[in-house]
């Protein structure tokens, strides 16, 4: 089969290798649609994995092409998506069932081999059934919407509430999208880039900024009468976090779920507006809580059989034969992108619902 494989920060290649043999509490899955995670960008070009050479990729949906003889409830031709983390069971985390905060855990794509190629073999408690009418590249997404959905239930979103989300790539506009099912009263958008802010728009935000020249801060307070009561940063990046925090309501909640890679230095006034305003400061990592994997992916799944898509989220629809470009491409240029998604047996079949 074909595989995408990591042989080092940049270093790509398309390969041939066998097809995996799977044991008796494993499927095989014939993946049908593998999109591109924020963490794979820097993953692939920067930091490396934690096994070398690896097949990336960890956000996937396919077809059940094979089963071993202890898995029950899933049969041969079944579509499914797939949770990418494989939790140990036995840590204190786990026994609690907050399985994001594992110890001791695997990951497809990073720590064993991932699902940028024809086939991946997958663990029976890693396996999600997919609705019928939902396309497998939406399956694929499923990850991204979880992730969209946890931030929002650690703000602890009620209907009416009103929300501003800092960064609007896939996570950002899948938590847009449940605010505006859910019922917030006012979606505010916040991002650099034009072209995902009309995404924003299309994902149901009723206002959007860009904050390319610098804060939008006091824009985002008028748009909600005096802050929201939500801001989920999504970027990562200090500045946009800092900015956050002055679009906060008064005893409002600012969840954290962009993966930093650089320091947060707050300054005097920041930290002031913190405490007098009483702001909720939390974090947000990951999607995964009992019953495994939790109800973010159950609730995403949803979302998506009543209606919720990935069609406009992705940008950007490729061959496996063109990942090590694209992968180049974004570490050497500036360009517009939203979900890269990658289809191993052709986009129309990616884009098949049942």
């Amino acid at each position: 089969m074909k595989a995408v494989r990591m042989y080092a920060p940049g270093d790509l290649r398309v390969e041939d290798i066998p097809i995996p043999e799977i044991n008796d509490d494993e499927v095989l899955i014939k993946v049908m649609a593998v999109g591109v995670c924020g963490s794979d960008i820097p993953r692939a070009n920067v930091y490396g994995a934690y096994i070398s050479p690896i097949t990336l990729g960890h956000e996937f949906a396919g077809q059940i092409d094979k089963v071993g003889k202890n898995v029950k409830g899933f049969s041969v031709g079944d579509r499914v998506t797939v949770p990418p983390l494989i939790p140990c069971y036995i840590c204190e985390w786990c026994e609690l069932g907050e399985y994001g905060l594992c110890v001791d855990y695997k990951y497809y794509g990073s720590r064993c081999e991932g699902a940028m190629a024809e086939y991946i073999a997958v663990d029976k408690n890693n396996l999600l059934l997919v609705h019928d009418g939902i396309s497998y590249e939406t399956a694929a997404t499923t990850d991204p919407c979880a992730n969209g959905l946890h931030g929002m239930k650690r703000a602890d979103f009620k209907a009416g509430d009103s929300v501003c989300v800092y960064g609007v790539g896939p996570i950002g506009l899948y938590a847009v999208q449940y605010a505006r099912a859910m019922g917030a009263s006012n979606i505010v958008a916040v991002d650099t880039w034009p072209q995902k802010l009309e995404l924003a728009k299309k994902c149901g935000a009723h206002v959007v900024f860009n904050s390319s020249n610098g804060s939008v801060a006091s824009q985002v307070k008028e748009a909600t009468n005096g802050g929201a009561n939500i801001v989920l940063d999504v970027t990562g990046v200090p500045i946009a976090q800092k900015d956050c925090i002055s679009c906060v309501s008064k005893m409002g909640k600012l969840v954290l779920l962009g993966i930093s890679h650089k320091g947060l230095d707050l300054s005097e006034k920041e930290v002031d507006i913190i405490m007098r305003e009483q702001l909720d400061i939390r974090g947000s990592w990951n999607s995964f809580t009992k019953p495994f994997p939790g109800s973010d992916w159950h609730g995403s799944l949803e979302l998506m059989k009543n209606g919720v898509t990935a069609k406009d989220i992705i940008s950007h629809r490729l061959s496996l034969e063109e990942a090590p470009k694209i992968f180049n491409d974004i570490k050497n240029k500036s360009f517009f992108f939203s979900k890269i998604m990658f289809y191993p047996w052709g986009v129309e079949a990616g884009k098949a619902e049942n």
